[in-house]
Order: structure tokens, then C-alpha cells, then sequence
């Protein structure tokens, strides 16, 4: 199935924190670690337990960035690494984060964001994602 979501990583679920009505899943995706909430049904539904097989998705549009190095933050996924590249539209910009690991995240956001954070190719950046905007398939 082919799907809009630009950011789309394959990996295992490492572990499931089981709470009352939302389970948090976590999906190891080679080196990096991303945290899902979902609700126990779904969880249930999907079959996941750990080691299973899982695609987790994201649209670029639930990426915030921010330059330099990220203080403390209550994401639950934040990816650092480096601004790979800048596509520039009228109004909106895309830009590609990838991680030391080699992961790619890309982002949407206005082109006055951009320039205001001072976005360039080669700039240190980083990417938060909430856990509730994780999409997990199995």
C-alpha cells in the first residue's frame, strides 16, 4: 500500500506500556527509538506484542523544528541531526532532517519559520514529533 505520510519507518516493537485506556508503544527503528500512544484497542486489534514487525508513519505536517539543540521537551520523539535540505514554495517550506544515524525526517513549515530559526542546508536542527500523531501499522 502506498501512503501520503512522508515520514515512514520500518522496524520492532521493542516494548508496550500498558495503561488504563492508551497504551504507549515502542518501535526501535534500527539505533533510534519512537514512541506511539495508542488506544488498547488498537494495540489489541494490531496484535502487538514485542518483536513484532511494525511501520510507523507520520505526516510531515505533525514535525516541529527547532535550530541547534534541543533543551528539555515533553515529545516523546525528538530526532537531532542535520538540515539535509530546504524545498522553498510560496508560503510553505519542506525541509529534510536527517539524524546521525541516518534516519530522514521531513517537516513542513512557512517559509517565515525558516528564515526565522535560520534554517540552512548544513545547519544543526531537530525534529519533535508527539507521541499521540504516531500512526502504527502491522
Amino acid at each position: 500500500m502506498k501512503l501520503s505520510a512522508r515520514n515512514q519507518f520500518s522496524g520492532t516493537v521493542k516494548t508496550i506500556e500498558a495503561g488504563a485506556v492508551n497504551d504507549e508503544v515502542v518501535v526501535a527503528i534500527g539505533s533510534d527509538t519512537l514512541t506511539a500512544t495508542l488506544t488498547k484497542d488498537a494495540v489489541s486489534a494490531l496484535g502487538l506484542v514485542a518483536g513484532t514487525p511494525v511501520t510507523a508513519l507520520f505526516k510531515a505536517s505533525a514535525v516541529i523544528l527547532g535550530a541547534g539543540t534541543p533543551g528539555k521537551l515533553s515529545a516523546r520523539n525528538v530526532f537531532t541531526g542535520t538540515v539535509s535540505s530546504i524545498k522553498e514554495g510560496a508560503v510553505n517550506a519542506e525541509v529534510v532532517l536527517t539524524t546521525a544515524s541516518g534516519s530522514t525526517v521531513t517537516a513542513i513549515l512557512t517559509e517565515d519559520a525558516v528564515k526565522d530559526l535560520g534554517l540552512a542546508v548544513g545547519s544543526p536542527a531537530y525534529a519533535l514529533v508527539k507521541a499521540t500523531s504516531i500512526i502504527i501499522g502491522a
